[in-house]
């Protein structure tokens, strides 16, 4: 232990827990989607068995710092080294975003806890994490420090290495953070307790992770404690709600799926989930609500009482719905999707994987094409915006797949969400990585920004069909406003000011389709040339003017017979 029991209770009158959420350093900061949901979950929890507790968001703040790219990162230079200042757009500039290391640091000493809690919910960013605990540590290390989340769960030998964790949490903490509490509270054995991790004299003591069986028996969480002002969207509140863990579904890339280590699915009472909504109604403005649910819609009898309780509980105050993990298209008939947007939901994200049926078996994904199809013409009558997320760049997935994919897209009325593939810890693809070398030599780079593999699909040629994807995106929104873009021969060499974003990527987009070259605008107006792969650029050029492309809204058109 990092210090006695007794010299600690000289110090403290209470025994204050402290959970906090570490900064991220990454290219980009998705805000919607860092609410502390799950510390809310395990700070209900703690105060349920007396223990006063507050969290800590280090990520709930407005401040970004631009930083130096890892070392580790250098391979990306090439494809993200240049800024860019056009619509389609990828990554340049790297940041921290949330509060410096000291400023936590010091914020914990001020509160002097007994226990300090952090999350580490992703393995890209368990750095973080470790900076987070080495900075209380130093500023306040009378505290003991725990750190739990979906990494430690994983690899808690490796978290343990950190001299600056005393123990790791695996699994779901709602049970196990208590039960640690109590057991260093009253100085009892630690070695029996459930889904902990620890250093035990001459050795390390793993416990099998904790999966809580009823979801229905914990306390709602705390959402109280989190900073609502920050998380606020049009000026009302914003909350993220998880009605069900795990999942049922097979998918070989997932870290929560039936084939991964993850604890089964388990659904909590629609009456639980709508008691909580009530709950935070009263709180709160609410504006908006992410359910980040796997599989919000599987059961028609459950999603229906839900969607049917939130009209009543906010009682015709528009109020914006969303599922923002995905939405499983065989799930969704006609019913459910008119009672979606009855309730809320604008903009419905659609889970497809891939259109192939090879790499949909490879993925062990159930073949979703013809749900996927209904889904979207269901949405188009119903006037609801889809956006249609497809994986890339998986291990044995080609780039001619993935081309096919867009180019699917293409001519359906969605927006493309394309993802590069990461091996994501406990799940099948990462064990297959594991076997095939594959696996990226450091835990920070199992992001899909770092693009993490070279494998069937290079980086150059991820890279290319992430800018594909983005342009396509740029070209539907072209369709829906004023049009298909024509296309024209480039004659320029710099762009003079003043510069107008919207007017350059138009432009660019235009010589694009003429010769196929991806062109990117830097701060300064300079034109140059992006890296990609020139003979996939070819191949897409060639194919997207032999097809009917559809906006998100208008379409089909087709480019004009004179540029086939």
């Amino acid at each position: 232990m990092s210090h006695p029991l007794k010299e600690f209770k000289k110090v403290h009158n209470s025994f204050k827990i402290l959970l906090v959420q570490p900064p991220i350093e990454e290219f980009y900061l998705t805000k919607k989607r860092t609410i502390p949901y799950g510390l809310a979950s395990i700070c209900a929890s703690l105060e349920t068995k007396g223990y006063p507790t507050q969290i800590l968001d280090g990520l709930a703040t407005d401040k970004s710092k631009p930083i130096p790219w890892p070392k580790r990162f250098s391979h990306l230079t090439p494809y993200y080294g240049r800024d860019d200042i056009t619509l389609f757009s990828l990554f340049n500039q790297f940041k921290h975003f949330g509060y410096s290391y000291e400023h936590i640091g010091n914020m914990v000493r001020k509160k002097k806890p007994f226990l300090v809690g952090i999350s580490s919910l992703f393995t890209a960013y368990c750095d973080q994490a470790y900076a987070t605990a080495r900075a209380i540590k130093k500023f306040y290390p009378k505290a003991y420090i725990v750190m739990g989340g979906h990494h430690p769960t994983h690899f808690p030998k490796d978290i343990l290495e950190c001299k600056d964790v005393d123990f790791v949490l695996r699994g779901e903490g709602e049970t196990s953070l208590p039960l640690l509490c109590e057991a260093l509270r009253n100085g009892t054995d630690l070695k029996n307790l459930p889904g902990i991790a620890f250093r035990d004299k001459t050795k390390t003591r793993v416990n099998p992770p904790v999966w809580i069986k009823n979801l229905n028996l914990i306390p709602l969480p705390k959402l109280n404690r989190v900073n609502k002002s920050y998380y606020q969207r049009n000026n009302k509140g914003a909350i993220t709600m998880v009605s069900s863990r795990g999942c049922p579904m097979p998918c070989s890339y997932c870290s929560v799926s039936a084939s991964a280590s993850h604890g089964r699915f388990r659904q909590r009472d629609v009456e639980d989930v709508l008691s909580e909504i009530k709950e935070q109604s009263l709180r709160n403005d609410i504006g908006f609500i992410d359910f980040e649910d796997e599989n919000l819609a599987l059961d028609k009898k459950w999603i229906l009482a839900l969607l049917s309780g939130i009209n009543e509980i906010f009682k015709g105050k528009r109020v914006e719905l969303r599922a923002m993990n995905g939405l499983y298209p065989p799930s969704l008939d006609r019913e459910i999707m008119v009672a979606m947007k009855d309730a809320g939901f604008k903009i419905l994200n659609l889970s497809l994987g891939s259109f192939s049926k090879e790499q949909l078996t490879r993925f062990k994904r159930p073949d979703v094409r013809k749900a996927y199809d209904r889904a979207l013409d269901s949405a188009g009558d119903l006037g609801l915006t889809c956006v249609s997320y497809v994986i890339g760049a998986a291990p044995g997935q080609s780039a001619a797949s993935s081309l096919d994919d867009l180019l699917s897209l293409a001519q359906q009325r969605t927006l493309i969400g394309f993802s590069i593939f990461y091996p994501a810890p406990g799940s099948l693809d990462y064990e297959l990585c594991q076997k095939r070398n594959l696996l990226p030599e450091n835990f920070s780079l199992m992001r899909s920004t770092a693009l993490p593999l070279d494998d069937i699909t290079s980086r150059l040629e991820a890279v290319t069909l992430l800018r594909l994807a983005r342009i396509l995106n740029f070209i539907k929104r072209c369709i829906d406003i004023h049009g298909l873009p024509p296309a024209q021969p480039c004659v320029h060499d710099n762009i003079d000011a003043p510069i107008d974003r919207d007017s350059i990527s138009h432009k660019l987009v235009q010589w694009f389709l003429d010769d196929g070259i991806i062109r990117g605008v830097d701060k300064k107006g300079d034109l140059y040339v992006h890296k990609t792969d020139v003979k996939l650029c070819q191949k897409f050029i060639k194919k997207i003017k032999l097809i009917p492309i559809m906006g998100v809204e208008k379409g089909p058109v087709h480019f004009p017979e004179s540029i086939h």
